[in-house]
This record gives C-alpha cells, structure tokens and sequence, in this order.
C-alpha cells in the first residue's frame, strides 16, 4: 500500500498541494484528474521522488520513504513524450534498463512482455520509423522489464487517437491487472480516467476533491466542482460510460 500522509508542497511559500491524504492498495489503477495547473504532475513528482515534499509523509508498505532517493524506491515512470532513446533499436530501448541490471527480469520474461505488447515485428526499427502508440508500447516495455514497484504514466494517452488509444488503454489495464502492478496516472481527461481507472483522485487548486471510484464519481459527485468538471463535460458521452459500467459488472 502507497499512503500520502498530509503531504503539502509549495514554491516560494505559494501552496501548489494542500494537505493531500491518500492510501492506495497494491495492484490498483489510480488516475490523478484535474485541470491545467490543479498540482496532477507536482503530485506525481513527489511519489516518483523527483520533487521534494515542504511537509508530510509518504509511506509504502509501511516504511517511510519521504526522504529516500528516487533511484532506491523502485517505482518507474513513462513519460507524456516517451523519452526512448534515438540511438537504440526498439530492442536496444526495451533492454536498455538491463544492461547494468540483467537479473532483474529473465530472457522469457522479456520475449513475454514483447508479446503480450505485440511489439515483436518492430524490434529492429528504429525510434523514428515508430507510429505515436507503438512508442508507447516501446515505453512501457522498457519500464517493465525493470519490474517497478508502482508504475506512473504521465498523460499516457493524450498524443493518441481512436482505435489506437483505445488499444493502449486496453494494454495498460491488462499489464496493470495480469502483473497485480499499482498503477498511478496523470491525466486531464474525465472520460480517461473513469473507464480506465479502479479509483479517480480529483484535485482543483491543490486540493482533493474527491478520491472514490469511477463509478461513485458518476452517480454521487461530492462537491460542485466535481458535478461540474465531471458530469458537464461527459454529458454528451455519460450515457456510454454508465454503460460500460454496466457492462464489467456482469
């Protein structure tokens, strides 16, 4: 379990996370939901270990780790642009983590990965000759490999359109379910977050609005804000959502 214990940030004494309080289970999908500059990347930062907390705690598994380094916490991050390397093959990239680390993941797990994320045909392309969602799958594989702790995805769908976007969500969740993988995304979507996600954190001005299910977030929005960045901008589309709903709970 990955708990925020009344953790704040602030910038020259101007409050960008304001007594946040979370505890998320292992193998849970969170999204991270807001608009343009409500604290989503801050937020993430700090469970990655990238940004410094002003006060509070974050605890994993019962251990403290507000101060530990973020190459010793064990959680790994795909980045909104992919950050693969130009120089690599898609092979190259995926093992790339492994070179200074090759026990962490077995040969068969790695053909396994490449698999299940239909990348085999684009082993030997280069980063160039890739479409936007197969270097998102490039990026996730090279992520895995390293078998992280806690997965986060920054707008890991937001340069993506259509079949293709549907298609990686549909990887993410299955990697997220099949490896029991606690995974947290940043998002600004509302669609994104409530049929991809086991739990939705809203935050407006630093602040959780809300942190419940998709389908609570639906059915019974806790303040104004939520009803309305949520239901007013689904409206066209809540009827589909609701459905899909319907549709895992058979």
């Amino acid at each position: 379990m990955l708990e925020l214990v009344h953790v704040e940030k602030s910038y020259d004494r101007n409050p960008v996370l304001k007594d946040i309080n979370l505890s998320i289970d292992d193998g849970e999908i969170v999204s991270i939901l807001g608009p343009s500059g409500c604290g989503k990347t801050t937020l993430l930062n700090i469970i990655l270990g990238i940004t410094p907390i002003t006060s509070g705690k974050l605890i994993y598994n019962g251990t403290d780790i507000t101060k530990l380094p973020m190459e010793k916490r064990g959680f790994n991050i795909v980045f909104q642009d992919y950050a693969l390397f130009p120089n690599l093959d898609v092979k190259g990239n995926i093992r790339y983590g492994l070179r200074n680390n090759p026990n962490i993941s077995t040969p068969q797990e790695v053909e396994d990965l490449i698999d299940l994320l239909n990348l085999r045909e684009h082993l030997d392309k280069s980063i160039h000759q890739l479409s936007g969602g197969q270097k998102q799958r490039v990026a996730l594989a090279r992520t895995m490999v390293m078998k992280p702790k806690v997965l986060l995805l920054d707008e890991p769908l937001s340069a993506l359109d259509g079949i293709i976007k549907e298609q990686i969500k549909e990887r993410i969740h299955t990697i997220a379910k099949q490896f029991q993988l606690t995974t947290i995304i940043v998002t600004h979507d509302p669609e994104e977050a409530l049929t991809l996600s086991d739990k939705v954190i809203i935050l407006s001005d630093g602040r959780v609005e809300q942190y419940s299910s998709s389908q609570d977030i639906i059915t019974n929005p806790q303040t104004d804000f939520v009803k309305d960045f949520i239901i007013q901008q689904l409206q066209v589309k809540r009827s589909n959502i609701i459905g899909l709903f319907d549709e895992r709970a058979v």
